[in-house]
């Protein structure tokens, strides 16, 4: 284990202590879960346990990572309505939607990110950002989250619990230390001595019937410790075959490296014809040679010429590559052949990848679903704070739509097409939408194009 593993583990433990000294809590174990979500964590950084001079890592976890928060803000939109209240709402979260797909892949290497009002904007916390305390079911009831500033040469750190009370209220309370060095939690400081001046440490609400935050969580089992609340990143199963993959590329990388072409020149060849070699520097001209050129001595009467071109595997490389970038991807939800070096060839239909990459889309489809049981909460706690801002009430109604992983517009441009035969739509329509008219100039071409009244026009030439 390195310093900085040594230093992680150890204020991980500083602050489960100070958690359960402040607010008398006692953490659900998380100890073997923690173990490997760091590991994970150091996969997705780049600084996985196997890098060593000879096998470097090409960081494919995050690549995955990167893939699937693609996929699923591929085409999404969120729409609030309903009120002033629901407008409000809505502005605040297309403020954080360019964050949305990194809290994604965040909670795609991580297993679980938690998202947090704080009061003008949103937090992201990850697991080793938050204690869980207590749950119910599969859902949190009580959760104590880690926040941390640098100002001044100082680490502000502030605890911020949240839990119901036996009363049935909900529990916001803020305990706030200061140390100089980021490894440790520091003495207690009044809060309004910290960045956080202003906040309330200890707050109560009796109209809150659900946590204020959102919860993204992996579809995939915790099997490392099963009663565990906490998550597994999207990569958990694949950790081996990721070493492998960059045992494999590292081979490959280094055997191009040392495939060079050499030429073993004798330095008698260098010599103009009858000249002697005390009375030649071969060095002036072998300057001017190629660097793939070795000058060498030969032989009694034998000179040398020989060049070594040594052969590559690439190509069967490139098989063994590509076996275990499809094992990655199998085992973290992907359809087989997914992930390749050599791309896929051909135009494809929309019923050929709904059948081809079924399994690609049930994984987007899973996170999807958590992604919006996450986003739910976020805007209801968004809504409380409203509240207490001071905002007019009001309803509010969330629109989801997420994006067609198998939308192909040539088969819906032909579509459209159809209806405009059939009748079903007028022309106008199939011109706004796939030739980017606007609906006043797509209108107005279709109507010049219209065959005149035979006696309309009669008149018009009289």
């Amino acid at each position: 284990m390195n310093l900085i593993a040594v230093i992680k583990g150890w204020f991980r433990m500083l602050f489960d202590g100070k958690a359960k000294e402040e607010f008398d809590v006692k953490p659900i174990p998380k100890t073997q879960t923690n173990a490997f979500i760091e590991e994970c964590q150091n996969i997705y950084a780049g600084n996985p346990s196997w890098a060593t001079e000879d096998v470097k890592t090409i960081n494919f976890a995050k690549s995955v990572c990167t893939e699937v928060a693609r996929l699923v803000m591929q085409g999404t939109t969120i729409e609030i309505d309903g009120s002033a209240r629901a407008e409000e709402l809505q502005k605040r979260i297309d403020d954080a939607y360019t964050d949305i797909r990194r809290w994604v892949e965040y909670g795609c290497a991580s297993g679980m990110a938690i998202l947090k009002p704080n009061g003008d904007s949103i937090d992201v916390a990850l697991p080793n950002e938050f204690i869980i305390t207590e749950t119910d079911g599969n859902k949190i009831r009580g959760c104590v989250f880690l926040n941390t500033q640098y100002d001044d040469e100082r680490y502000y750190h502030r605890l911020e619990y949240h839990h119901f009370q036996d009363d049935g209220k909900y529990a916001i309370s803020n305990r706030c230390y200061v140390s100089k060095s980021a490894d440790s939690i520091g003495n207690p400081i009044d809060i309004d001595a910290t960045p956080w001046a202003g906040m309330l440490e200890d707050v109560e609400s009796d109209n809150i019937d659900r946590m204020l935050f959102g919860v993204l969580k992996m579809p995939n089992a915790n099997n490392i410790e099963p009663s565990s609340p906490y998550g597994l990143p999207i990569f958990a199963d694949a950790v081996q075959e990721l070493e492998d993959l960059d045992v494999a590329y590292s081979r490959n990388s280094k055997e191009i490296f040392d495939s060079k072409r050499t030429v073993l020149l004798d330095s008698d060849r260098l010599m103009p014809s009858g000249t002697k070699l005390g009375d030649y520097d071969t060095r002036k001209t072998a300057a001017g040679l190629p660097d793939y050129v070795k000058i060498v001595e030969g032989m009694g009467d034998k000179d040398i010429y020989h060049e070594i071109n040594p052969t590559l595997n690439t190509d069967t490389r490139l098989v063994g590559l590509n076996n275990l970038l499809s094992q990655i991807g199998y085992k973290c939800g992907f359809s087989n052949g997914y992930f390749v070096f050599n791309q896929k060839s051909g135009v494809v239909t929309a019923t050929q990848v709904e059948s081809e990459d079924r399994r690609t889309l049930q994984l987007i489809k899973d996170i999807r679903d958590q992604l919006e049981k996450c986003l739910d909460d976020l805007i209801y706690a968004l809504d409380k704070f409203l509240d207490n801002d001071g905002y007019p009430v009001g309803k509010y109604e969330v629109t989801y739509d997420f994006g067609d992983l198998t939308y192909n517009r040539e088969e819906d441009r032909q579509r459209w097409w159809g209806y405009v035969v059939a009748g079903a739509v007028p022309k106008w329509m199939y011109f706004n939408k796939f030739e980017g008219m606007s609906e006043e100039d797509a209108k107005k071409m279709v109507d010049e194009a219209q065959p005149k009244d035979q006696l309309f026009a009669q008149m018009e030439e009289e």
